[in-house]
């Protein structure tokens, strides 16, 4: 299962999308802000159906 999840970039604060893979359990990956380019860490928590995002810039 797959959620469209909006967020603010940690460094650029601009509103920005990230497609989440629910199906794969809890993750922690790295994503480039699709504005500013900067690494954000995504730390995805889900049992497949609730689920909660964190989203940090590397220097949290």
């Amino acid at each position: 299962m797959q959620e469209l999840h909006s967020y603010d970039c940690p460094y650029c604060g601009e509103p920005v999308e990230a497609l989440l893979d629910l199906s794969g359990g809890d993750q922690q990956y790295i994503e480039d802000c699709q504005v500013c380019c900067r690494p954000i860490i995504f730390d995805l928590q889900t049992d497949g159906e609730d689920w909660s995002l964190d989203v940090r810039s590397e220097n949290e």
